[in-house]
């Protein structure tokens, strides 16, 4: 199967569209932080002031270590008074160019942001939030959890090191190669030790990703050095069973990097990682480019397995996981393409897509007798690409899952889903494309407003995830019954829970998806 572009309708097609200032007194804070509704909190740092609103508390731009280039994070230093976190933070190093990021040329960005209920008490539940963006670009500030915090929780989202400043890797580059996963389990050793005094329980944390952050979780769960930090696991679009998907090899790593080094001029060098240090973080940018899907290096201390084996073979961390997908995924990525070209798909060119695909190769012919031209090339397209890239590997890594540990899949399934703002009406309806579930869960200005109806499906979806994070169980809050997957009692146990507007059943998810066809096809 051909490999996964993660930043999916991120890359695909919103690329077709063009610190803290030091206040107070320490006895202040302290004072304060008494008070569960006080905008100030005591952390191990220093205290910080956030917001109070009429229904959250909010703490941005808290500084949880430092990052010098390419190496490990470090815990931040304190400081001295109250810390203003009414701003957001720094936003890490990437190129200009995606909505879902935002250009920045900053190294040192290593902070998160902490969001309360008003009035929600202590030891409540925690969602460690980790973005998407293929782990090239993105910021935890795009991502509004008001709502999901609302329902009973605390949401802590973070920023993390992306693209070259993250996954350059080289022998002389030591600690390089899975940066991402060291800053993010940096935040998590943060949250275990403060997120006490902001009302959360350190004992009940939920790592939740979607797209490339769903990945991040996966290599969570194959870390041993993350084992401990977190008690649940939310993947979305993320599936990390096919080989590749959610880790590389140092060989493919330092493959995937040496051109960027040559071009830097450092390939040579006398001292590689001196004079990769010395560059200029644009250049570096610029010459690592976007189009790349890196991903954490495996055969170290910290990922001793590829995270697909490590899922497949039962050692990694066992703790319950919410895993899922969307039923149109890849509608964002053909759209996208159509928005490019600035027109829809011809007929014509269906057939000619599919044969090109190197990974269908010789079962094209296969392919394109289960997948006749429909009313739409595009959407036929984005269908063959949904099943065999997305549906297909993520119910194979759901059930790998469950052979060890209890897992519940869901396939978010709503149809009539909010559009971009300011993008052109596409030819075909984007449904549950590749995205769509974070405006119901999030407030994101990417999105148009939700309709009444929307946002009662988004806080309906909220409060299974908040009653996941609580107890690692979803069910409950009169929703039809969500049993465990049950991969031991074949098709019969593929229990995938349909959440739409109406009400939650069952999905035929193996047959809608063609799953026994698909994986005939990769035997």
């Amino acid at each position: 199967m051909r490999k996964i572009w993660t930043a999916g309708l991120g890359l695909a097609l919103l690329g077709t569209l063009a610190s803290a200032a030091v206040v107070g007194s320490a006895g202040q804070a302290a004072a304060a932080a008494e008070d569960p509704a006080s905008a100030v909190v005591q952390t191990d740092q220093g205290a910080v002031r956030g917001t109070v609103g009429p229904e959250v508390r909010s703490f941005k731009g808290i500084p949880y270590a430092t990052a010098e280039r390419f190496a490990k994070p470090r815990p931040a230093e304190g400081w001295s008074g109250v810390r203003d976190a009414t701003e957001r933070g720094t936003t890490c190093a990437q190129l200009p160019g995606y909505p879902i990021g935002e250009p920045s040329t900053a190294e040192d960005c290593l902070n998160l942001n902490v969001t309360t209920p008003v009035g929600g008490g202590e030891d409540l539940p925690v969602v460690f939030w980790i973005h998407g963006g293929s782990m090239m670009v993105g910021y935890g500030d795009l991502y509004g959890p008001d709502r999901l915090a609302a329902e009973g929780a605390v949401v802590v989202s973070v920023n993390y090191r992306l693209g070259p400043t993250a996954f350059l890797a080289h022998p002389d580059l030591e600690e390089s190669g899975s940066l991402a996963l060291d800053d993010q389990r940096e935040a998590l050793r943060w949250v275990r030790d403060n997120i006490a005094e902001f009302g959360g329980d350190p004992g009940r944390v939920t790592l939740m990703g979607e797209s490339g952050g769903g990945f991040a979780v996966c290599g969570h769960l194959a870390s041993p050095a993350s084992d401990g930090l977190y008690r649940q696991a939310v993947i979305q679009s993320a599936p990390c069973s096919t080989p590749g998907n959610a880790s590389r090899t140092r060989e493919e790593a330092e493959a995937d990097s040496e051109q960027v080094i040559k071009d830097l001029g450092c390939l040579d060098a006398e001292d590689v990682a001196a004079c990769l240090r010395e560059v200029p973080i644009d250049q570096l940018l610029e010459k690592y480019g976007t189009d790349r899907e890196p991903r954490p290096v495996s055969g170290t201390p910290e990922l001793p397995l590829p995270v697909d084996e490590a899922l497949r073979t039962g050692r990694f961390n066992r703790v319950p996981v919410l895993i899922g997908v969307n039923h149109d995924e890849e509608n964002g990525m053909v759209i996208g393409a159509e928005l490019a070209t600035g027109e829809p798909m011809a007929d014509a060119d269906y057939e000619a897509a599919i044969r090109r695909d190197d990974s269908y190769g010789d079962d094209a012919d296969a392919v394109l007798r289960r997948y006749p031209l429909g009313d739409s090339a595009g959407a036929t397209l984005a269908r063959v690409r949904t099943d065999s890239v997305w549906a297909v590997p993520t119910l194979d890594t759901a059930r790998a899952l469950s052979r060890h540990t209890s897992t519940r899949m869901y396939e978010f399934a709503e149809q009539d889903t909010p559009w971009y703002r300011d993008l052109p009406e596409p030819s075909f309806p984007a449904a549950a494309q590749h995205m769509a579930e974070l405006p119901y869960m999030f407030d994101m200005a990417l999105f148009e407003d939700l309709t009444p109806e929307q946002a009662a499906l988004g806080a309906r979806m909220n409060r299974a995830w908040v009653r996941f994070a609580a107890s690692g169980d979803p069910n409950g809050g009169g929703e039809a019954a969500w049993p465990r997957l049950r991969d031991d009692r074949g098709r019969s146990g593929w229990y995938v829970q349909s959440l739409s507007s109406g009400d939650w059943r069952r999905a035929d998810f193996a047959k809608d998806h063609g799953y026994r066809f698909w994986s005939r096809l990769s035997d």
